[in-house]
């Protein structure tokens, strides 16, 4: 049997080493999470784009079997269950509700006929309000 060492009272880590410790930790999450949460709003962003991109080809494939964009009234519902006098559709075009959703939780906003190009589709960004800027802002296709 081997004799145990007694342990040495001013072996160990102080309260003051752990607090510096804390206090460095603290000081990098303090610097990091601010980049960190831009990043997560820019992804939103990014997110956001390939989904109206991925509903702007539905709304295309629509047009091709239709012969027409689906009306304001119909909205973006169309692209899952076919609107009363739509001739030629094939759909759904989205699989779910969900694809219709943008990354803030809202259907995406559809005109028809839009500003510029037969129809209009956008999101308010994250505050669901028009205009704003950063990931507040409006993203139209």
């Amino acid at each position: 049997m081997r004799p145990s060492k007694s342990r040495n009272p001013q072996s160990g880590i102080s309260l003051l080493e752990v607090l510096v410790v804390l206090a460095i930790i603290a000081l990098i999450v303090g610097l990091a999470a601010p980049r960190l949460m831009a990043n997560f709003g820019r992804a939103n962003v990014q997110a956001a784009e390939v989904q109206m991109n991925n509903i702007k080809g539905a709304l295309q494939l629509f047009y091709i079997d239709t012969k027409r964009y689906p009306s304001e009234a119909e909205g973006l519902t169309a692209l899952i269950e076919q609107p009363k006098g739509a001739r030629g559709w094939k759909g759904p075009y989205v699989d779910t509700q969900e694809d219709l959703t943008d990354p803030w939780g809202r259907i995406y906003l559809y005109r028809n006929p839009g500003r510029e190009k037969p129809f209009d589709l956008y999101t308010n960004g994250r505050d669901g309000h028009p205009g704003g800027t950063s990931e507040d802002s409006d993203i139209y296709l």
